[in-house]
This record gives C-alpha cells, sequence and structure tokens, in this order.
C-alpha cells in the first residue's frame, strides 16, 4: 500500500525515462551545438548493428548503418566545397586526395574520440575494445551527421562538420606538408638502409580527356606498393605513402 505523497511505480519508471532523454538531449546538444528536434535519429545514429543483431534481419533497419551510409555523402560534400574554396588554384587531383585524408577511417575515429561520441555509442559488450579501434566511432559520426541533415538540414549539417570538426581539429596545412613529404621520407629510409628506390609509371586515358596515371614503387627492383591518381605527383605520393606502411617505417 502506497504511503501519503508516495510517488506511484509508474510515475517514477516516467520519470527516470524522462529524465535520460533530457540528459541525452543535453548530451547531443553539447556536441553539436543544437537541440536536437527529432531525438529518435539521434538514438540511431549510436546504436551499433550488434545491438540488433540478435534480433535477425527485421530489426537491421534500427541501427546506424542507413545514417552512416547518408552521413558519408554529405559528408564528403561539405569537406569538398570547402577544400574547392580554400584551394581556388589547385587541381582536382590535389583537392581529391586532400578530402581523402581527412574523411579516411583513422581521421573520423579520431575526430569521434575528440567529440567525446565514444561515449555516446551503443554497442554489443563482446565486441570490445578492439572493435571500437577498428571503425565503430568514425562510423557513429557519419551516421551523427546524417542525423543532424535529416532533422535540422543541409546547413546545420555544414556548420556542424565546419565549426565542430573541420576548423578545430583538423590541421589542413600540416596534411599538405605531410602529404608532400611522403616521398623524401621514402628516398631517406632506402638511402639508410643502402637501397635504390624508382617508379615505375604507366598513364591511361579517361573519359573528357583526363589522364589516370599508377606508380610502382620499386625497391631494389622489386614492386612494394602501387598509388593511382590524375597526376603523376599524385600517384606517386599515394605508392610512396603505402610504401613506407608496407616496410613499417
Amino acid at each position: 500500500m502506497l504511503k501519503p505523497g508516495q510517488p506511484l511505480p509508474l510515475f517514477g519508471f516516467f520519470r527516470r525515462l524522462l529524465g535520460q532523454d533530457r540528459a541525452f538531449r543535453q548530451a547531443i546538444a553539447t556536441v553539436t551545438g543544437r537541440t536536437p528536434d527529432n531525438v529518435r535519429l539521434y538514438h540511431l545514429a549510436f546504436t551499433h548493428s550488434s545491438v540488433v543483431r540478435q534480433q535477425g534481419d527485421t530489426a537491421r533497419h534500427q541501427s546506424n548503418e542507413r545514417l552512416e551510409f547518408l552521413g558519408d555523402a554529405v559528408l564528403g560534400a561539405v569537406v569538398a566545397e570547402y577544400l574547392f574554396r580554400k584551394f581556388p588554384y589547385e587541381q582536382e587531383g590535389f583537392l581529391t586526395e586532400l578530402r581523402s585524408r581527412i574523411v579516411n577511417r583513422e581521421s573520423l575515429n579520431a575526430l569521434a574520440l575528440k567529440i567525446g561520441l565514444d561515449k555516446l555509442v551503443q554497442l554489443d559488450p563482446a565486441q570490445g575494445r578492439a572493435a571500437r579501434s577498428r571503425s565503430v566511432n568514425g562510423n557513429a559520426l557519419e551516421a551523427l551527421v546524417g542525423a543532424i541533415y535529416l532533422d535540422q538540414g543541409y546547413k546545420a549539417a555544414r556548420k556542424f562538420v565546419l565549426a565542430r570538426l573541420i576548423k578545430p581539429f583538423v590541421d589542413v596545412k600540416s596534411l599538405i606538408e605531410t602529404t608532400a613529404n611522403f616521398k623524401s621520407k621514402l628516398i631517406e629510409w632506402a638511402q639508410r638502409q643502402g637501397k635504390t628506390i624508382r617508379y615505375d609509371l604507366t598513364g591511361q586515358p579517361r573519359s573528357g580527356g583526363v589522364m589516370e596515371f599508377s606508380a610502382t614503387v620499386m625497391l631494389d627492383d622489386e614492386p612494394v606498393a602501387t598509388g593511382m591518381g590524375l597526376s603523376k605527383k599524385q600517384a606517386e605520393q599515394l605508392a610512396a605513402e603505402r610504401a613506407l606502411t608496407a616496410l613499417g617505417v
């Protein structure tokens, strides 16, 4: 029997739920700078497929995979426009390479951690730390961009990407310098090891009169890695980067 003034159990349950929802809304507002309208989208953005996998194929739509797909496209468009305006005299190859370095999986994982998304992601505990380090947080970041886009439109999603991700955390100048140093770093390593480095280049015409180049790093006449690009320089840089990774440098 309830004592006078004691809340009904059902009321207490809903009050806890409302408290949790309020805390989640506040967390989203802190991360994005905007209070969410459709909070369900953001819950979905942080629900990894491992949480719903045991419910069967009919529950697949309850994970963040579809939002991740959408967010990837929106994120790519925002970064492409940002670089297009920032570097008005650079060629397509330069812009493409720089964009790929900003939105690759490793970079997105790092950005997600910097804004604290790892604390919001709902993941099957059995997945463990290894799964989180691979792609979970970066995928959730893309899904969050997708959720913002659906909830508040492209303009809001663009503002989030630029104001909350790119400008505070992405050092574009450093990325350019790092990219430019792959070939030099590989040459310096080869010289220390007493080995010779050369690039085998081939070109193939594409539609619109554009050439696509392929560069293969040859270490003492043995192929190590290959890169492709719309210029010889881009192809060689990508090949050098992949060679450094393959060689563990």
